[in-house]
């Protein structure tokens, strides 16, 4: 697959993720209603999520590209550590890890960015941040992927509006009382 379009979907997948999983961690904690505490538990959230991230990315990348390796040597019958195969490959897998991992950061960064300069209606600029946030990665892969734009931005935004309501509604369910 081409190096572009695999780097786009790390990018895509790591931003929705980490965009998404950090909306959840602010909801839960605007329970509390303290700011330092959503702040600090939502950049807990990211570090981890981009870390996870960048972990499972090399894991199963690098077993997917070492397995096509081998069936490269077999038929050779040798072993190509040493060549500008082996090093392509190892590059790539370090390349898609840390782009993934950083997708998942940067992402995670979006609905934090409202806690940290706004004094009021934190959450709900969060929440919106997060569904324009959504809107311009459905926007981005309906181009890498040369597909219809607007139809990857609905789909975008709109499952991930979802999954923020149903995050909100179950908070506020549980708790018997309106989040921040």
């Amino acid at each position: 697959m081409d190096l572009k379009i695999e780097n786009g979907r790390h990018i895509i997948l790591g931003s929705f993720v980490g965009i998404l999983t950090v909306q959840g961690v602010i909801i839960g904690a605007s329970v509390f209603g303290d700011t330092s505490f959503i702040i600090n538990a939502a950049l807990g959230g990211a570090v981890a999520l981009a870390l996870a991230n960048c972990a499972g990315s090399y894991v199963t990348r690098s077993a997917k590209e070492y397995e096509k390796l081998s069936r490269l040597e077999k038929p050779l019958l040798r072993s190509l550590d040493n060549t500008k195969i082996k090093k392509l490959t190892v590059k790539n897998v370090m390349i898609s890890s840390l782009v993934m991992g950083g997708a998942s950061f940067i992402g995670s960064l979006i609905p934090i960015l409202p806690f940290i300069f706004l004094e009021t209606r934190r959450l709900e600029v969060s929440i919106g941040l997060s569904i324009t946030a959504l809107a311009l990665l459905g926007v981005y892969s309906g181009k890498l992927l040369k597909q219809n734009i607007l139809l990857h931005l609905i789909r975008m935004a709109g499952l991930g509006g979802v999954i923020i309501l149903v995050i909100y509604l179950l908070f506020r369910i549980k708790t018997g009382q309106a989040i921040m």
